[in-house]
């Protein structure tokens, strides 16, 4: 979908539909003349509680002639001293549902001209194209009647700088671009996204933009020692991988932040087998991965001064002769010995490997991205993520960037007594322990081969995918993470 940018009056614009913010508490100038124009419609509306401007709300009027736009869209903004850039991204997306359910391809939107703060541009943009994301690339049914957007005109005030504005539209579509990656990957099947896969795309990726890639095979693995990735992928006919992609953004050499992503492209829990209702939700056991590709696209896209590393830990874990067993004792990379207790536990084994690996590049920060514990999302639902930090400085930032982004993260507690249920008779550590406090005893166990990097988990478990559209994320994957990264690397 193209987006443009105008300053025309948008009550003299002619249109298939025009977006128009409504606030619970106040009138804008232009809300003012859209009621005057529709013969005190608005009004109307508001008295007979039919349309209140409530924030996630919307309603589609047709104007009947009176005015140049045959339709009009009512997006509530909520309350006018609570708007926030996050409130104006839900408000384009809330548009994009509407418009998209109407099937109106080509529409131009007023929502700018009620905000007063330099990030809403942004947030429009980015809401009106993460809006409009769909994933259908395998039906084949009536595509010559499949739904498209096609254009969007993003109506500006008279005196808004049209180059800052065209700035700040490329600046959302290469983040979006970034998440729709992520959503991509998340969305696509299990028979499609294996481990040969995610490196392809990370080569691509890193042939487009100059960026250094390797990728180690199953060999080098196993010459290096990364015994704990190794035996995740070991029933599958897909070889585990690390994938290592760098970017080298910043004008002096330095320490770079790293990002480690989750990649199971299958989950069936190995020799632990998980039930077989709704395994096949677990494709999405990569999200992480899929974020770090993503927050790559969108870093390297828009040229951020800063020196990133992904690396990429890829396996898929599945039942076999050859798969790895509960009981068996493991030497991972950093030299601990891993007693296995569970299979299903496999996401923290294939990134233990790849969190000791990091330390080569003594990281300025280290964040791993995972959806790692359904007890993640039994303690926050599909609201939050998990946020398990070493570090309070890097905690507050990420803090800080879910706020500015809309990404939600909450922190849990990594006390050191969550580790004693997670030592081994046999072993230096087990892989699982009891299911209480769950998420931070997977963390715990993570903590233990961070070294002494800044290091923060992001357990996605429960925001990677969504089971219903919520504005600007339609139902499916999220792409989570993304923007959180990507606003945090902005904002070092």
């Amino acid at each position: 979908m193209n987006i443009a940018v105008t300053s025309d009056n948008p009550l003299q614009l002619t249109c298939s539909a025009l977006v128009v913010g409504i606030f619970e508490d106040a009138q804008t100038d232009l809300t003012r003349d859209c009621n005057a124009a529709l013969d005190g419609l608005l009004d109307r509306l508001a008295s007979g509680r039919e349309f209140t401007g409530k924030a996630g709300s919307s309603r589609l009027l047709h104007s009947l002639g009176r005015l140049p736009a045959e339709r009009i869209v009512l997006v509530g903004l909520g309350k006018q001293a609570e708007l926030t850039a996050e409130k104006l991204r839900q408000a384009a997306g809330v548009a994009m549902q509407a418009l998209k359910t109407a099937r109106v391809a080509s529409f131009a939107s007023a929502l700018p001209w009620a905000a007063t703060f330099p990030e809403a541009l942004e947030a429009i943009a980015s809401g009106t194209y993460l809006g409009s994301y769909s994933f259908d690339a395998y039906k084949t049914k009536d595509k010559e009647e499949r739904f498209g957007f096609e254009a969007a005109t993003l109506l500006l005030p008279p005196d808004f700088d049209q180059d800052a504005a065209g700035e700040g539209l490329r600046r959302s579509e290469i983040l979006c671009g970034g998440v729709k990656l992520a959503r991509d990957l998340v969305s696509q099947p299990g028979n499609v996204v294996n481990t040969g896969y995610l490196a392809d795309t990370a080569r691509e990726l890193a042939g487009r933009h100059g960026l250094s890639f390797r990728v180690y095979e199953l060999d080098e693995l196993t010459q290096m020692g990364l015994n704990a990735l190794i035996a995740v992928g070991k029933g599958s006919v897909e070889p585990p991988r690390l994938i290592v992609v760098e970017y080298q953004g910043a004008p002096e050499p330095g320490n770079p932040v790293v990002l480690v992503g989750k990649g199971i492209t299958f989950d069936s829990g190995g020799i632990s087998l998980k039930p077989g209702a709704g395994m096949e939700e677990m494709k999405t056991d990569m999200a992480g991965s899929a974020a770090v590709l993503g927050t790559l696209e969108a870093v390297a896209g828009l040229k951020l001064p800063v020196n990133l590393v992904g690396i990429i830990p890829t396996a898929e874990n599945m039942p076999d002769g050859k798969s790895f067993r509960p009981g068996d004792v493991l030497t991972s990379y950093s030299g601990l010995t891993i007693e296995i207790t569970n299979t299903d536990a496999e996401g923290r084994l294939i990134l233990c490997d790849a969190l000791h690996f990091a330390q080569q590049y003594q990281p300025a920060a280290l964040i791993d991205l995972a959806t790692l514990t359904g007890a993640c999302v039994v303690a926050l639902g599909h609201e939050a993520t998990g946020l398990i930090a070493n570090d309070d400085q890097l905690a507050e930032a990420l803090k800080s960037a879910a706020g500015r982004t809309g990404e939600r993260v909450w922190q849990l507690p990594v006390f050191d007594e969550y580790g004693e249920n997670m030592k081994s008779d046999i072993a230096d550590l087990k892989n699982a322990g009891s299911r209480d406090a769950g998420a931070s005893k997977a963390g715990w166990f993570l903590k233990q081969f961070v070294g002494q990097s800044p290091w923060a988990h992001l357990d996605i478990a429960g925001t990677a995918w969504s089971d219903k559209a919520r504005s600007y994320c339609p139902k499916g994957a999220t792409g989570v993470g993304v923007r959180l990264l990507v606003d945090y690397l902005q904002n070092r």
